[in-house]
């Protein structure tokens, strides 16, 4: 049988990994954690809140390696202050300091204000100045045991995916293959990398693939890929329906946001005004860039006579 967390199992375990699942299966605000102990070294891949209920297991790791920077990765670095902490160098700045999640995120001042009260309360947000930087195709060596980084970009610049071997497992990060679909939302998100790295993601040799949120562990090569193209025929789902929007006559960026391409009415997290119209901005470009989209005099967008 195909095998993926569900809300009645706590952890998950093969060889050296060891899944620590948060939340309804690390549903956000939360994620499932990951450990890889080789004789030599305990890594922990990201901390999420759960990190915050798991005590020594988690509290000897010597190395914690971030697949990419948001406030709910880092919710429990503030346990290991002495452990090694390294992320792809174009997260690097983010993990650092406040200003430099600051420009991760990209927001407005007020939004980046009330924000960060938020993180610094709920995720236990702490920058993490002796962070170090690494490229992709990282290899550490763990004592029988190495993780490889893969980079993968487009949900944010340094988004990478972290691979066990020589078991094949795959810790994929925010490909987490949720109904919601990819987010791009930010200022360092691409939609155009994201494209490219799922793509990619589909052809990345493993057997088992462990995601931050919703699914947790995934076993079977089909249902993985099942998952996968569903998760990315969202991006196309989103044109689709944004062309419909445009149908009804020519609209501003701020008209388009109001209408959600993303969330739903009620969404009212800080962050979901500013993500609609990074996401829809760039959906923009690529459909003008297509010729299918043409921006009027007046900023407003229309379609494009055939």
């Amino acid at each position: 049988m195909p095998e993926m967390a569900d809300a009645t199992r706590t952890t998950w375990q093969r060889g050296p990994v060891t899944v620590y699942f948060g939340e309804k299966s690390g549903k956000y605000p939360d994620g499932n954690q990951v450990l890889v102990r080789g004789s030599d070294t305990l890594v922990a891949f990201d901390t999420p809140q759960v990190a915050n209920h798991i005590g020594p297991a988690l509290d000897a790791a010597d190395l914690v390696i971030l697949g990419h920077v948001h406030e709910d990765h880092m919710a429990g670095l503030h346990r290991l202050p002495k452990a090694l902490v390294q992320v792809h160098e174009a997260d690097l700045d983010a993990a650092r300091s406040w200003p430099g999640l600051s420009r991760h995120y990209g927001y407005p001042p007020q939004v980046l204000d009330d924000l960060r009260r938020k993180i610094e309360v709920d995720f236990h947000y702490r920058p993490r100045p002796d962070a170090t930087g690494y490229a992709d195709g990282q290899v550490w060596e763990l004592g029988g045991v190495r993780v490889r980084a893969v980079h993968l970009p487009g949900h944010t610049a340094g988004h990478c995916v972290l691979r066990v071997e020589p078991q094949g497992i795959a810790f994929i990060g925010d490909f987490d293959l949720s109904s919601f679909g990819p987010y791009y939302g930010d200022a360092t998100s691409s939609l155009t990398d994201f494209r490219r790295s799922l793509q990619r993601l589909a052809d990345l040799p493993a057997s088992v693939w462990i995601t931050s949120h919703h699914k947790g562990v995934i076993d079977d090569q089909a249902q993985f890929d099942a998952l996968l193209q569903a998760f990315a025929g969202r991006i196309d789902e989103r044109e689709a329906r944004l062309l419909q929007m445009l149908a009804a006559g020519p609209q501003s960026l701020e008209q388009l946001v109001g209408q959600r391409l993303l969330y739903p009415p009620e969404a009212s997290d800080l962050w979901v005004g500013c993500a609609e119209a990074r996401s829809i901005s760039q959906h923009l470009d690529e459909l003008i860039a297509d010729g299918r989209v043409l921006r009027t005099d007046d900023s407003r967008f229309a379609l494009a006579a055939r």
